[in-house]
Parts: structure tokens; sequence; C-alpha cells
């Protein structure tokens, strides 16, 4: 292992983080609402110490690097998660009010991971509910989905003009990214392509909900969630916030359209952006999302219509509520309108099936995506054919793209190891809680919900709860879940294998 490769690229990681805190510090410190001068006060302390941490490793990896081999990238992808989450979890320990370590990594890591699970409260009357929380640290809670969503290392692979063929080893490991169509040009051309189009959603975003009437403050909190599918707010009701408001369906509409742009593989819309319009004839991933997406819908209203939970709604009512929460679920982003645990119990298995789906690859939404189970279908149908037809010969296309047998097995082998690791999650979750009594529900949940990056779960950590009741070590753990999850598995494990760390 190169360790002064390592240095040198976290280091120059860990000032770009810092570079977003003293935004988000200077949006406090100029921010007339806010009155606490702890909340600039902790954003610019904790800047500070990213940036010395950031220019320490940089001194440490002094010296001209050509390329960066396969191992030292993979290892910078999975470490660099780590890290960001740690320096990010500083504003939530320094501000007031604080958080202790566990809590604090925690909010870090579900933001930068989007995964938007949260242990801030939603009671006034507790005194630890969001809208509590001063607004220069809420803003850096967005931000930080931001970062996360497009990956906080591809926008490292378009700004870092020095890193030449070696920022493919990275580009390649950052799952939102894991496409076939990225090496067809320049790999940071393309990061940058990317980020520059995720900008411009971003804007057109917050400028179509300033026209809706929210505050500068709140369209820019929730553009930043929204287009990473992170589904942070500012408020405690999250968007049910403005369900009351004449325009409030509007307002959720508006969100939806951006939730369906961030879920579909953003590849597609460089492709657009190309005019390679026949590319687009042959997108199967895109496609099916949007079908999953409405006939789920449908099946939600009729069924809140029919049985209707605790209270029987009409059909517009019902159409409105499942269109929005299932596209949010489905989309990871985790928004909710109400709290779909006190739905029917055929509607929350079906919820539940859509959360472990997810969006499309190449998207900033998580999931195990739905490329995977296409590939997974059509392989099973493979081998059935296959068993009594041997020597058949079969080509398999997704999204237009030619698979051979090493890529239908490690789609295979990583939906077992995903399955694996959800049913002993599980188990570990409700033996860390036993003590306060949770239900495999909730341990279901908890862990659907991070392993996933969905936000909200069901049981005790449904949309209406929060995670803030569970122990410092199931934080921690769940914590790890959410990186599992948005690095896809590999780049994380592949950290506590031996043989990674021997020199060569």
């Amino acid at each position: 292992m190169n360790y002064r490769i390592l240095a040198k690229f976290l280091g120059a990681l860990l000032l770009l983080e810092s570079m977003a805190m003293l935004g988000c510090g200077l949006f406090a410190w100029l921010d007339p609402v806010t009155e606490e001068a702890s909340a600039w006060n902790c954003l610019f302390f904790s800047a500070a110490i990213v940036a010395f941490g950031g220019i320490l490793l940089l001194f440490c990896g002094i010296g001209k690097i050509e390329r960066v081999p396969r191992r030292e990238g993979v290892v910078v992808v999975g470490l660099g998660w780590i890290l960001c989450g740690l320096m990010g979890s500083l504003p939530y320990m320094l501000g007031q009010p604080s958080m202790v370590f566990a809590d604090a990594f925690f909010e870090s890591v579900s933001g930068f991971t989007t995964t938007g699970s949260t242990v801030m409260g939603t009671d006034p009357d507790a005194g630890n509910d969001i809208e509590s929380w001063p607004r220069g640290i809420l803003m850096w809670r967005s931000v930080t989905q931001w970062l996360g969503g497009m990956g906080i290392l591809v926008l490292f692979v378009a700004l870092l003009s020095y890193l030449g063929m070696g920022s493919k080893s990275l580009f390649r490991n950052e799952s939102s990214f894991q496409t076939g169509e990225a090496h067809t040009a320049r790999i940071r051309d393309t990061a940058l392509t990317l980020w520059m189009m995720y900008l411009c959603i971003t804007v057109i975003c917050i400028l179509g909900l300033l026209a809706l009437g929210l505050t500068p403050y709140n369209a820019i909190s929730h553009a930043f969630t929204v287009v990473s599918t992170g589904g942070f707010s500012p408020h405690n009701q999250s968007i049910g916030y403005y369900s009351s408001w004449g325009n409030g369906w509007l307002i959720e509409l508006w969100l939806s359209v951006f939730m369906i742009i961030c879920s579909i593989s953003f590849m597609v819309w460089v492709v657009m952006l190309r005019k390679r319009w026949k590319r687009l004839r042959s997108e199967e991933e895109g496609k099916l999302f949007v079908i999953i997406f409405v006939v789920a819908s449908l099946i939600i209203a009729w069924n809140l219509t029919e049985i209707g939970g605790e209270e029987p709604m009409g059909f517009l009512t019902a159409v409105r509520h499942s269109w929005f929460n299932v596209l949010s679920i489905l989309s990871t982003t985790g928004y909710s309108t109400v709290d779909y645990a006190a739905w029917p119990g055929d509607t929350l298995v079906l919820l539940a099936a859509l959360m472990i789906l997810g969006g499309c690859s190449g998207s900033t939404s998580g999931g195990v995506k739905i490329s995977r189970f296409v590939v997974l279908l059509k392989t099973a149908r493979f081998e059935i054919v296959r068993a009594f037809r041997p020597h058949q010969v079969f080509r398999m296309h997704v999204n237009g793209n030619q698979l051979g047998e090493p890529e239908r097995l490690q789609t295979v082998v990583f939906l077992a190891l995903f399955t694996f690791i959800f049913i002993v999650s599980c188990f570990v979750v409700s033996l860390l809680e036993v003590t306060h009594g949770m239900d495999m529900i909730s341990a279901f949940g908890a862990v659907i919900a991070t392993l996933a990056n969905i936000g909200p779960g069901f049981g005790s950590v449904g949309p209406a709860e929060n995670f803030g009741h569970l122990l410092p070590v199931t934080k921690i753990f769940l914590s790890l879940l959410m990186m599992l999850g948005r690095l896809e598995l590999y780049a994380v494990l592949v950290l506590f294998m031996p043989s990674l760390w021997k020199r060569y």
C-alpha cells in the first residue's frame, strides 16, 4: 500500500470539506434570523480543524503522483467517506445544542450518504426538535446531503486536474457512477459534466420553490436534499409542513419531478444533452422505474381508499399521499407528508419492497438498484432455459449494454451478500436493543432504512419518529450500514481485508 498517495488524496478531500463548512459558517454569520453566535463559531472552528488535518495529510503526501493504482483508489473511496463522516460530525458536537459523538457521527454519516435518518427529535415540547437547532447547523446538514448526492469524490475528481488517469480508480469505485458508459469519455470531463448538470438541476429546483412561496433558506435547504434524494428537512413535519398550504400539492408535485429526475441515471441526461436519441430506446431501467412508481402508487391509493388504515380517504387525497410517499420511498429520498406507518399492513409490505428496490444505477438514489433485479431475472431465465437447452447461445443486454458471465456473477453475488448482511444486521440490532424491548418490525425498519439509504423506517423508527432513542453502539453500527449501502458494500468491506494493507 502506498500511504503517501492515501495521505495526499485524503488531505485534499478534507480541504474540500472544510471549504463547505466555511461556506455554511459564512451563511450563519450573515443570516439575520440566527441570533446565536454559537452556530457560526462552531462552523468556523470545525472548518479550521478539518483544514488543519487536511494540510497535515497533504504535507505527509508531498511528491508528484502520476497515477493512482486500483488498490489505492478503492481505499481512498472507502476511507474518504469514513473520514468525511467523522469530520462532518464536529459542528454537531461543538455547537449549541450539542450532540454526543455517537449522535453526531450518525447525523453526519446520514447526511453524506444521503440516507436521511436522524437523531433529532420532532417534539417541540421536549426541547430537542429539529426547528430548535440554529439555521447554520441545519444548512450544514443539508449541504452534507448535497455533497454526498453526486458523490463528494466525484466532485473531487472533477476539480483536481492533477489526478489525470489516476482519477479512473476513484470514479469507478464511487458507487453513484458504476455504469458502463463512463469510460466512453475522459473520466475527468465526464465528472465535470455530471457536476455541472447536478448544479443546474439544483438551481432550477431552487427557483421553482421560490416561485411557490418558500423562503430562500427553505428553498435552498429542500433543493439540496431533494436533488440528492437525501430527505433532510429543516421542519419537524418534513414536507408535511407545507401540506396545509393552498399550493401545498404544487410544492409536492415540483419536488416529485426532481425526485424522478435524480432517481434516473444521470448518464441518461448526459446522453440527451449529446442528442444520442437512439440510446434512449434501449433504456430499460429508467422506464421500469417510472412503471413501478405509477403501478405502486395506484395500488396503494386504491388500498387507502378501500381500507384506509385508521381513516378511509377520498380518492384524490389517497392519490396525493400515495404518489408522493411512494416516490419518496422508491427514490430513497425519505420525505414524508403523512405517517405511512399507520397505513394497512399489506401496504407496508409493498413499501418495504420498494425500499429494498430503490432507484436506478448512476443516480443519487439508494437501494439495491432496479438494474440488478433486471439482471437477476434475466439470469434466472437464462439458467432455466439452459437446463434443458445447454447448447443454446444467449446474449444478455441491459440498458443497451451486453453483459457477460462476470457481470452476471457479480450481480448475483452482490444480491446474496446484501441479503446476508441485511438478515445478520436485523439480529444484531435486535440483540443490541434487547434491553429497550425493540420489536423485529422496528429492527427490520432500522436496518433497511440505513442499509438501503432510505431515511425513515417502520415501528419505533418510522416517519413520525427518529433514531435518537437507540443506544450509542446501535447508532455506530447503523452508521456503518449507511456507508456499506452508499458504497455498495465492496469499497467498505475491502478495508477489513489484511492483504489489502500489505506493501508492494
